[in-house]
Parts: C-alpha cells; structure tokens; sequence
C-alpha cells in the first residue's frame, strides 16, 4: 500500500510539472538555467563579501567587487525572469545597424562625388595633373642614297 501512495504522489508530481509551464520552460531552457546559476553565485559572492566582518554597510558602499556582483545578480536574475515568464529581449540595434550599413554602401555606389570624397579620405586626394612634353622629337637623318 506504502508503494501505490509513492508511485501515485510520484504520478501526481509528474503530471503537474508537465503541466505547469513555468516548470517545464525551466527544465528546457538551458539559458534559464545558467542565468539562475549565474545570479545565484553573483550573490553568494557579494555576501560573502558583506559578511567578512568589515561590517556590511561599508563593503556595500565602498567595495567595488559587491558592486559588480550585485549588478551581475541584478541583470541574470532579470534575464532570468523574462525567459520564464517567455519574454526574449530582442536587440533592434543588428537590424540598424545592417539598414545603415546597406543605406551607405548604395550612397556610396549611386552617388560618384561621394565615392570620390569617400576615396580621397582612404587613400589621399589624387593628383591632377597634365602631361606635356618637354622634347621635341628629333629629325630622322636623311638617308642618303650611294
């Protein structure tokens, strides 16, 4: 009777983790994971460091390390929230930055006094300059018939 309960209460964990969509994103989202992991150790850092006996209000204030650990919790526990709850960040700066990159490259290529300003920057202004020569060409001698 002990073993139906177990394997029962066992069945009855599975099935609301495999119901509960915060449990499941957790166990499949190995970025959630690291996150959590992250934070975590950022905290337990910045602690150890409050707690070392120099008295917890002058290490958070003064001490940059607790500093960069805290933030670093900050940011992976906010991280970690917005993929649990399904949010992803989304970066638009790749997209402006590629539409600039494109938007340049075609002024570049339609417009010849840009590319010229765009050359002279890279390589120097080019030199202008007209050939003439300073020799006359000499006569061929007669030839002279014998």
């Amino acid at each position: 009777m002990a073993k139906s309960t177990r394997t029962s209460r066992a069945r009855d964990a599975a099935s609301s983790v495999s119901s509960n969509p915060y449990l499941k994103r957790l166990v499949e989202d190995e970025e959630l994971r690291d996150s959590i992991k992250t934070a975590f150790e950022a905290a337990r850092n910045a602690y150890s460091r409050v707690s070392n006996g120099n008295g917890p209000v002058n290490a958070v204030i003064d001490d940059k390390k607790v500093h960069r650990d805290l933030k670093t919790a900050a940011e992976n526990l906010r991280d970690a929230s917005d993929r649990l709850r399904g949010k992803q960040r989304e970066s638009h700066w790749g997209r402006v930055i590629l539409i600039g990159l494109a938007g340049a490259a075609l002024a570049i290529i339609l417009s010849e006094d840009l590319r010229k300003a765009v050359l002279d920057k890279l390589f120097g202004a080019e030199e202008e300059f007209e050939y003439s020569s300073t020799t006359t060409p000499t006569p061929e001698p007669a030839a002279t018939e014998t």
